[in-house]
């Protein structure tokens, strides 16, 4: 059984460099894909990604939670805001969501699209209109699909209640349904 993130954490605190790189390796693909939504290209993912593994060795004392990868995504999101802050600034839902509405139909042909080329079309739209979402709640977004994060953390990480990261989600489904409409109705 492979070592818990905590216990691979501890290991590296004990000069392990190994456990450093299983912890890239197992959560490395998710940070990028969450990091990519947010950055501004290619390199600047990069950037980003590469600084949220400095802060995370830099940090890796002050480790308190339970959650590794929901104190990645923190570090990450912390980052990109420092990042758009330095630049110009920008001017249970799962259960409800499972009923193949256009929100849920699109997110996951997005997860699949990179398998399927007849899908690139789509893709785009839905990056598009994730993209065009306000940080909030793209955020949020992201986090619970892409990352997987549960509300509680999610709202953790954004420091608000519970409500809040919620309501921020049905923004963003509310949104999302609207501009995926017609995309939506096409697949059927």
């Amino acid at each position: 059984m492979p070592d818990s993130d905590t216990k691979l954490l501890t290991r590296y605190k004990k000069g392990e460099i190994e456990a450093l790189e299983e912890l890239v390796s197992r959560h490395g693909t998710m940070l990028m894909s969450y990091v990519s939504r947010h950055a501004k290209g290619s390199s600047d993912a990069d950037e980003v990604f590469q600084e949220t593994w400095l802060r995370v060795i830099k940090s890796f004392n002050s480790f308190k939670d339970k959650n590794f990868c929901g104190w990645l995504v923190r570090i990450a999101r912390n980052i990109v805001i420092d990042r758009s802050r330095k630049k110009k600034p920008d001017s249970s839902l799962d259960e409800a969501y499972d009923d193949g509405s256009p929100v849920r139909v699109a997110v996951s042909t997005w997860n699949d699209a990179s398998k399927n080329v007849a899908n690139k079309e789509l893709d785009v739209k839905i990056r598009a209109s994730v993209d065009c979402l306000p940080i909030d709640q793209k955020d949020v977004f992201l986090m619970r699909m892409q990352a997987d994060l549960s509300f509680k953390e999610i709202a953790k990480i954004q420091k608000v209640s519970i409500n809040t990261a919620l309501a921020r989600m049905q923004y963003a489904v509310n949104r999302l349904r609207e501009e995926l409409a017609d995309e939506y109705l096409n697949l059927g």
